[in-house]
């Protein structure tokens, strides 16, 4: 029997006032629902709000080791519940159990990173002119944030929001993307485990149109954070800024990874693979173009098309699947279309662009993967995001006909180099627009502790992750004491 998964509101879990629901499909076998989840209304957020304030006042008062040790908690129950919830991410969105393993388990690592943010400092002494007042800065929370998540990245999305919106005070409304609902659920039954005190989250589920405007929309959210298209994080900014409220935005990318003649050959094959194929080509930070010098250019192709060649696709729970299907249908037609487009502008296939044949595939939105060349920079599908596993492989004649192609979008999120001449990879480091560079590692990727966050179009320019997420769930207040 399926399970129904209700709306957690004021430590209650409870059905939507609209008793309808939504269901969550496998998207390796379309025929398996995985679960149903709330399909909530403004009026449900409405009570989910008034609940996260009303116990915003009590939490804010708590000190941070004390909410610490709930976030504490929370890992250690994440960890226990690992294979659990990582078999529900790969059957509710498709991704290769190793890698929804992978990600939970960073989750439990955001947990403990951010527990211990509770004891580190919140503010600096600042001298003053007359020597007599004593001057300090401290931070306050926000007060309630609203936290809207896409299906990516169901697990260590979510908690890289929720986890510092919490040890720094602030209450929180969660809305998941409906595609993964259900694994959300279950990372708010770990916080719920874990003693966190009723109204602190507040998760509801159903479409953005209902729920989602209503959370951007409310006058008692301080703050919200948004990872998802681009089309929905300018709404949030003009409404946001309407309001005056905060906002975050994290959105789409065109990561390049740029190949240079005197690299490691064969890292640089293998590390583009994974930025482009891993996750059926689902992150903000996938590989979308190879920027490869001539001089090297039909080595590369030769050898990454042998590896791309090998790439198991099936149902996600099976042992020797490299890459599962995509999340939905509608991410299946958008990418077949885009395909589509990269051909009628002149790109040659040079692997994949089909769905595959057979018996194991029809229940499910599997593609190929594709790889193309002969594709001018300046084409569609080498200017605009695709979110699925496509490649296109543009030779170069220099490093710096690279650096003008990479940046030659409209998104700055994160980009490779693949060297082992230091020079150039200094040069490429100070050239490349870009918030996160790597050098001889594919695109995609940072560690709990370090910045997340891009320029131009991927981002509102404000960071995730790390200690940088203090800035954006609090605000500074600065004390004078006079004698």
């Amino acid at each position: 029997m399926t399970q129904t998964y209700l709306n957690y509101i004021n430590g209650e879990w409870k059905a939507s006032a609209s008793g309808q629901t939504i269901k969550s499909i496998n998207p390796a076998n379309v025929n398996e629902v995985v679960g149903e989840i709330q399909a909530s209304t403004a009026d449900d957020v409405q009570e989910a709000v008034q609940a996260a304030k009303a116990a915003q006042r009590t939490w804010k008062k708590m000190s941070g080791a004390e909410r610490g040790n709930i976030l504490y908690k929370a890992a250690d129950i994440l960890e226990n519940r690992l294979e659990e919830i990582a078999e529900t991410m790969t059957r509710e969105m498709g991704k290769t159990l190793p890698e929804a393993r992978g990600e939970t388990m960073r989750g439990v690592h955001l947990l403990r990173y951010y527990a211990g943010e509770g004891l580190r400092k919140v503010g600096d002494v600042i001298p003053s002119m007359d020597g007599k007042t004593h001057i300090y800065t401290t931070r306050v929370p926000l007060g309630v944030v609203g936290i809207i998540t896409p299906w990516n990245f169901p697990v260590a999305i979510p908690i890289w929001k929720i986890a510092p919106a919490l040890i720094y005070g602030n209450t929180v409304v969660f809305k998941p993307a409906s595609d993964t609902g259900v694994t959300a659920a279950k990372v708010v039954e770990v916080f719920a485990q874990a003693g966190l005190p009723k109204g602190v989250l507040n998760f509801v589920t159903g479409s953005g149109s209902r729920v989602g405007n209503a959370i951007i929309e409310h006058n008692d959210i301080h703050g919200i954070s948004f990872t998802g298209s681009n089309s929905t994080g300018r709404y949030i900014a003009q409404t946001a800024a309407a309001r005056g409220v905060k906002y975050q935005l994290e959105m789409g990318g065109k990561n390049p990874a740029i190949v240079d003649e005197e690299c490691d050959l064969d890292l640089a094959v293998t590390q583009v693979i994974n930025g482009a194929m891993k996750s059926t080509g689902q992150k903000c930070t996938a590989t979308s173009r190879a920027l490869i010098h001539r001089n090297i250019y039909e080595q590369f192709k030769t050898k990454l098309l042998d590896e791309v060649q090998k790439i198991t696709i099936g149902d996600g729970l099976q042992d020797g699947v490299w890459m599962g299907p995509v999340a939905n249908k509608n991410q299946l037609d958008t990418i077949l279309t885009m395909i589509e487009k990269g051909k009628s502008e002149g790109g040659k296939i040079l692997f994949g662009g089909e769905v595959p044949e057979g018996e194991q595939y029809k229940n499910g939105y599997f593609i190929q993967p594709t790889v193309f060349e002969s594709v001018s920079p300046k084409a569609e599908i080498a200017q605009e995001e695709i979110f699925g596993p496509v490649l296109v492989l543009i030779p170069v004649d220099s490093l710096e006909e690279a650096f003008e192609i990479a940046n030659d979008v409209r998104f700055g999120l994160s980009a490779s180099l693949f060297t082992t001449n230091v020079n150039k990879a200094l040069s490429f480091i100070d050239e490349i627009d870009a918030g996160m560079v790597r050098i001889n590692g594919e695109t995609a990727g940072v560690e709990p502790q370090a910045p997340f966050g891009g320029m131009k179009e991927s981002s509102s320019h404000s960071r995730e992750q790390g200690r940088a997420a203090i800035e954006f769930y609090t605000s500074i207040k600065t004390v004078s004491i006079c004698r």
